[in-house]
C-alpha cells in the first residue's frame, strides 16, 4: 500500500507541480491570488474544506485520511502516516481551524475576483479561449456547492452566458448552452432570470439546429427548465415549441437520447392544460384524453369541447376512438345537454373515418344517436344538435359496417329495420335542408351495400316514399341533390319501373338530371352518378326515351362522348362510372328504332354505328363494349329495312326484240349480305368500318356478357330477310367461324349456348363448311349436348344442326312435306 500511494503521490504531485505553473500563468494573468501549497490536501491534491491535521503534524482533508487510515485497518496494518510511511501510535484527528479560515477567505476572494475576471471575459471583444475558460469555470464553481449558483447569479454572469448563445462560434454557442444547463440545474432562482431574459426563445431555436451536440445541449437544458411549471408557459409560448417537441419525441431518426428527453420535457410541459390543447392540436392526444377520462368533472367537459374542435388525421380518429370512444358513447347516453352537444361534436371529429368509425359501433354508439334523431317533445335535442346526430350517423353508415345484426334497442330492432327506416324517411320529409341530406346520406349509405339495400327497398316501396325522394333532385342546394342522385342510383337496379314511372310523370326532375350530366365543371361524383341512374332505367321504356328526346338529352350525351374520347374532358376517379353511364343512356335509341323514323333520323345524324363500333375496342370498360355491342345488334337489325335496293331497269321494246336485252342488268358496289347500298351511317351495316372484325375479337373476351353481346350482333348477319349463306362467308372472311365454334364448345352460359347453337346451325347449312366442321367430333358432342341438355327451342335449333353434319337423319328428305306438291 505504501508503494502505491507513493506511486500516486509521485505521479499526482507532479501532475500537481505542472499544473501549478500553468495556474499561477493564468491567474497572474487574471490578476487573481495564487494558489499556496499548504491550502492543497497531500492526498487528494484538491483544496481543502476540512483540514485536520495527525500525530506527526502532516495535514489532509478529513474525509481523505479518514479514508487512509480505514483502509490500513482492512489491510490488517497498523496505521502509517501517508507521506513519511512511518507508523502512528493513534489516528486522532485534530481540526486547522486557523487554515480552515484562511483557505476560506482565500476561496472568498479567489472566487469574487475569478468571477468579475469571468464577467470581463465574457464581455465583448473577449477572444474565444477566454470566454471559454470563463465558461468552464462557472461550471466548476457551480458544480462544487449550491451556493456558488447564487454567487453566479449576483454577479450577472447568466446574461452574458445566454449572450454567448448568438455567437459565431459552435464552440461557445454549445459551451454556452451546457454552462447555463449546470447554473439553473435544481435552482429555480437562475431559471427565472433566464425567463426573464427572454433565453428560451433562443433555445427553442437551437432545436432546429442541424448540429447535433448544440440539439442536444439546448434540450437537456429545456427539460431542466420545464422543471418549473412558471416555465412550461415560457416554453409552450415560444411559437412552434411544443410542435418540435412533439416531431423530436416522436422521431424515427434522432438519438434514443434527444427522443427521451423530448419526450419528458413534453411530460412536464403535460402539467399546464393550456399545453395540452397545444398538443393536442400537434396531433399528441394521450394527455388531453388523459385528462377527459382521469381529470375532474369541470376539465373532462373542457377536453371533450375542445376535441370536438380539432382536426385529427385518420390515426389519430382510431386512437382516440380505442381510448375514449367509450367515455363519449356514456356522456352521450347519460351526460347533461351541455356534455351531450360537446360529445356529439368530438363524435362527429372522430366518426369521419372507416376504422374509427367500427370502433365506436362496439362502444355502442348507434342506440343514442337513433335515440337522439326519433326523440321528440320535451326531451329532444335542439335541431342544431340533431343535424350532428344525422351526420355522425351518416359518418357510422359510411363505414360499411354490418347494421343489419347491431341491435338498436331491446327489441332487436336495427338500423334497417322496417319502422326505423319508416322513420328515417319521415325525419326526411319533414325537417331542414341540413338534417335531410345528412339523413340522405345514411340511405345511400345503406344502399350501398348488398346486404341492405333489398331491406331499403322494401321499406321505401311499402312507405310510398319515391315520389318525395326524386323531388329532391330539384333542390336548390347542391349536397342535397347530389345526395338524393345517389341515392336513386344505388335504388335504380331495383326499382327500375317504379323510377321510370315517377321521372316520367312529375316535371323538371329528368331535366335536372340532363342539366347536372352536362355540366362543365369537370367530372364529379354527382355527374358519374346521374347518368347511372338514367342508364339503370326501362330502356325499352318509350315514353321515358320520347321524355329525353324532348329535353335534347341525346345530342349532350354524344357531345360529352366525343369531348371524352378525343381528350377535352380531363378525367378523374369518377370518369369511368360516368363514361359508362353516357354510353348506356345513349343506347337507349337503339331500342326503339321499329318505325321511328325520328329516332332513326338522329341516330343517323350523329353516326351512332361508328361510334359503337368503335367504342368496341379494349378499353378496360367492359361495361362500354358488351352495351356497344347490344347497341350495334339493334343497329344492324335496320340495316336490312334501311339499305337502298336499286330499282330494276323496264326493259322496253327492246328487249322484245332482242333477247339479250332480257337479263337482269348487274349493278355494282351493293352490299353482298343486304344486296343494295349500304353505309355505317345512312344504313348501321357492320360490314363497314370493321365492325365485323372488332366484334368477332371480342368473342374472345373473359366477361361472358361481352361474348354474349358481340354474339347477337353477329348473329343479325345470319337472321332472316338477309343473305345468310353471303353473312357465313362474310364471317368466315373475317376468320370468325373458329371463335363462334369456341364460345360452343366452352358453354360458359346457357344464354351463350343458345345463340352459339343457333349460329352455328345457320353456319351448317352452308355445305362446304358443314362438310368441314362435321370432321371435328368436338362440335358434335357440344351440339349433342345442347340436343339433350337445352331447352326446347334450343333443342330445336340443335336438332338441325346436328343434321347438317349428318348426326341425325334428315327424313325430310325421305317423307315429303304434306302438301309439298301444292
Amino acid at each position: 500500500m505504501a508503494e502505491k500511494w507513493d506511486g500516486s503521490y509521485d505521479s499526482n504531485r507532479r501532475s500537481y507541480d505542472s499544473s501549478r505553473h500553468s495556474d499561477e500563468s493564468y491567474h497572474e494573468k487574471l490578476h487573481i491570488e495564487p494558489l499556496y501549497e499548504s491550502f492543497v490536501c497531500p492526498l487528494t491534491k484538491q483544496v481543502m474544506r476540512d483540514p485536520v491535521s495527525i500525530e506527526n503534524g502532516q495535514t489532509f482533508e478529513r474525509e481523505a485520511i479518514e479514508k487512509w487510515f480505514k483502509e490500513c485497518r482492512c489491510s490488517g496494518q497498523r496505521p502509517v502516516c501517508p507521506l513519511t510511511l512511518k507508523e502512528l501510535s493513534n489516528t486522532d484527528l485534530n481540526p486547522s481551524i486557523a487554515l480552515r479560515h484562511t483557505i476560506e477567505e482565500w476561496t472568498k476572494r479567489n472566487e469574487a475576483s475569478q468571477l468579475d475576471n469571468a464577467c470581463r471575459s465574457l464581455g465583448p471583444g473577449a477572444s474565444e479561449s477566454n470566454t471559454l475558460q470563463a465558461m468552464d469555470y462557472v461550471v466548476n464553481i457551480c458544480n462544487k456547492s449550491w451556493t456558488n449558483k447564487h454567487a453566479v447569479r449576483k454577479a450577472e454572469l447568466i446574461p452574458l452566458i445566454s449572450n454567448m448563445l448568438k455567437s459565431s462560434s459552435r464552440k461557445v454557442r454549445c459551451k454556452a448552452l451546457h454552462t447555463l444547463y449546470i447554473a439553473v440545474e435544481d435552482n429555480d432562482d437562475n431559471k427565472q432570470v433566464m425567463a426573464a431574459e427572454d433565453t428560451v426563445r433562443t433555445i427553442v431555436k437551437f432545436l432546429l439546429h442541424d448540429h447535433s451536440q448544440e440539439r442536444e445541449e439546448a434540450l437537456s437544458l429545456l427539460y431542466e427548465l420545464s422543471k418549473s411549471e412558471s416555465l412550461c408557459e415560457s416554453i409552450s409560448g415560444v411559437n412552434g415549441a411544443i410542435l418540435i417537441l412533439v416531431g423530436l419525441s416522436s422521431s424515427e431518426s434522432e438519438n434514443v437520447l434527444i427522443v427521451e428527453k423530448a419526450e419528458k420535457t413534453l411530460e412536464n410541459l403535460e402539467k399546464n392544460e393550456k399545453n395540452v390543447r397545444q398538443m393536442a392540436e400537434n396531433g399528441r392526444l394521450r394527455p388531453l384524453l388523459t385528462l377527459l377520462l382521469k381529470g375532474s368533472p369541470e376539465t373532462q367537459l373542457s377536453m371533450v369541447e375542445f376535441l370536438g374542435e380539432l382536426v385529427l388525421s385518420n390515426d389519430v380518429k382510431v386512437f382516440v376512438a380505442e381510448t375514449a370512444g367509450s367515455a363519449l358513447v356514456d356522456i352521450m347516453n347519460c351526460g347533461s345537454k351541455q356534455a351531450r352537444e360537446a360529445a356529439l361534436k368530438a363524435l362527429n371529429q372522430i366518426s369521419s373515418h372507416e376504422a374509427s368509425a367500427k370502433i365506436l359501433i362496439q362502444a355502442g354508439i348507434l342506440p343514442p344517436l337513433v335515440k337522439d334523431l326519433f326523440t321528440v317533445g320535451i326531451n329532444q335535442l335542439p335541431m342544431r344538435l340533431k343535424e350532428v346526430s344525422a351526420t355522425v350517423l351518416a359518418n357510422i353508415v359510411a363505414s360499411g359496417a354490418c347494421f343489419e345484426s347491431t341491435p338498436l334497442d331491446q327489441g332487436q330492432q336495427t338500423l334497417v329495420s322496417e319502422d326505423i327506416v319508416h322513420n328515417l324517411l319521415h325525419l326526411i320529409s319533414n325537417t331542414g335542408p341540413a338534417i335531410q341530406c345528412q339523413l340522405l346520406q345514411v340511405l345511400v349509405g345503406l344502399t350501398s351495400s348488398s346486404r341492405t339495400v333489398l331491406k331499403i327497398v322494401s321499406a321505401i316501396k311499402s312507405s310510398g316514399a319515391t315520389i318525395s325522394l326524386i323531388q329532391f333532385i330539384e333542390a336548390p342546394q347542391r349536397d342535397i341533390r347530389m345526395a338524393s342522385i345517389k341515392l336513386l342510383h344505388n335504388l335504380s337496379p331495383y326499382m327500375v319501373q317504379e323510377l321510370s314511372d315517377a321521372l316520367l310523370g312529375t316535371a323538371g326532375q329528368l331535366g335536372c338530371l340532363i342539366r347536372v350530366i352536362s355540366e362543365n365543371n369537370g367530372i364529379t361524383e354527382e355527374q358519374a352518378a346521374a347518368t347511372g341512374l338514367l342508364a339503370e332505367l326501362a330502356e325499352r321504356y318509350s315514353g321515358l326515351t320520347g321524355r329525353l328526346l324532348a329535353e335534347e338529352a341525346f345530342p349532350i350525351i354524344y357531345s360529352k362522348v366525343m369531348k371524352i374520347r378525343e381528350g377535352g374532358i380531363r378525367g378523374g376517379r369518377f370518369v369511368t362510372p360516368y363514361f359508362e353511364g353516357l354510353v348506356r343512356v345513349l343506347s337507349r335509341l337503339t331500342f326503339l328504332m321499329e318505325n321511328e323514323t325520328g329516332i332513326i333520323g338522329l341516330a343517323q345524324e350523329e353516326n351512332l354505328a361508328a361510334l359503337f363500333i368503335d367504342l368496341l375496342q379494349p378499353n378496360g370498360m367492359d361495361i362500354v363494349q358488351m352495351v356497344s355491342a347490344m347497341a350495334l345488334e339493334n343497329l344492324s337489325k335496320q340495316s336490312k329495312h334501311l339499305t337502298k335496293v336499286p330499282e330494276s331497269l323496264d326493259p322496253g321494246l327492246c328487249a322484245s326484240v332482242f333477247s339479250c336485252f332480257s337479263k337482269e342488268p348487274v349493278v355494282t358496289g351493293l352490299c353482298q349480305v343486304h344486296h343494295g347500298r349500304c353505309s355505317i351511317k345512312e344504313s348501321f351495316c357492320l360490314l363497314e368500318g370493321n365492325g365485323v372484325e372488332k366484334l368477332v375479337a371480342c368473342l374472345d373476351h373473359n366477361n361472358e356478357k361481352v361474348v354474349e353481346a358481340s354474339l347477337a350482333a353477329l348473329c343479325t348477319l345470319l337472321e332472316d330477310g338477309v343473305d345468310i349463306e353471303q353473312g357465313v362467308l362474310v364471317l368466315c372472311e373475317a376468320e370468325g367461324i373458329k371463335p363462334i365454334l369456341v364460345v360452343l364448345l366452352e358453354n360458359r352460359t346457357d344464354l351463350l349456348r343458345q345463340r352459339a347453337v343457333w349460329a352455328v346451325e345457320r353456319i351448317l347449312r352452308t355445305e362446304d363448311i358443314a362438310y368441314e366442321i362435321s370432321a371435328d367430333q368436338n362440335v358434335g358432342t357440344a351440339l349433342v349436348e345442347a340436343f339433350r341438355h337445352g331447352d326446347y327451342r334450343t333443342r330445336q335449333i340443335a336438332e338441325h344442326a346436328l343434321k347438317h353434319v349428318d348426326k341425325l337423319p334428315n327424313f325430310s328428305a325421305i317423307f315429303p312435306k304434306v302438301g309439298a306438291d301444292l
